[in-house]
């Protein structure tokens, strides 16, 4: 009796692998903005919802919205000419950007479907020689930030995050777009890793290009986040991050490609 029990469990276990899988492979889709096969279980409907419901608390751990209109309204006009003239323009994502009053924090990040924040601290760092603000380094991060969007890399990591939620725990993925949003966590919208990184690098020169602004000033932004970081700095191989040194390299090549 204890045999067959357990011959019934192994059976159900490996029925709910196999439909694990073979609903990975369904969802197995190319990204329209960067050509690159990617598991895609959310529609761009959903990832702008779940955006939108995580946005306020995202701005509350960070002070909230920083309140002065004249800046908001500068970064507005940054993030709307980057959208305008470029791919972005032809998603169906819903773009809104957002300068946190954070003053500490050294931090840019995106949720799906066009959610964008910028903190202060970051933000009063883009300045010029004179320590004015520069609008072409604004916009290096926040064409950055839009790479993240179009590169669907929030969507993804909770595609797979459920894949293997149903491999270890044999549940299948709720269909409530609101328990998946509370589900899923802050960590698994936000931590890019490496590959996600650079690929939003690439596009963020792109969309810089587009949008006529000068994208040797990402570099400069790279170079903020080198000094902000210091000498304690994780080595890259311990982190999710690329090393700014190798971002550089990787925007100079961007660079060439689209300037031809």
């Amino acid at each position: 009796m204890r045999g067959r029990r357990l011959r019934i469990r192994l059976f159900i276990g490996l029925m709910i692998v196999g439909f694990a899988y073979l609903r990975k492979c369904s969802q197995r889709k190319e990204n329209p903005y960067t050509g690159k096969v990617q598991t895609i279980s959310l529609t761009p409907e959903q990832e702008i919802a779940i955006g939108i419901q995580q946005a306020p608390s995202m701005a509350h751990q960070h002070g909230g919205l920083y309140p002065n209109n004249q800046y908001q309204t500068y970064v507005d006009k940054i993030g709307q000419r980057l959208v305008d003239n470029s791919i972005a323009k032809r998603s169906a994502y819903k773009y809104e950007f957002h300068l946190l009053k954070d003053d500490k924090t050294i931090n840019a990040f995106a949720l799906p479907g066009g959610q964008i924040f910028i903190t202060y601290a970051l933000f009063a760092r883009l300045t010029d020689n004179s320590g004015r603000l520069n609008e072409d380094m604004v916009a290096g991060v926040l064409g950055h930030e839009i790479g993240h969007v179009l590169g669907k890399h929030s969507n993804e990591r909770i595609s797979e995050a459920n894949f293997w939620k149903l491999i270890t725990m044999g549940a299948s993925v709720g269909a409530d777009l609101g328990g998946l949003a509370n589900s899923i966590g802050q960590q698994t919208l936000l931590k890019n890793g490496r590959g996600d990184e650079l690929e939003s690098d690439e596009l963020g020169v792109k969309l810089m290009i587009d949008a006529g602004y000068d994208p040797r000033y990402l570099i400069n932004v790279m170079e903020i986040l080198k000094a902000a970081a210091g000498p304690r700095r994780v080595p890259e191989f311990q982190s999710t991050h690329p090393d700014p040194e190798n971002r550089i390299q990787k925007i100079k090549q961007a660079i060439q490609k689209y300037k031809q």
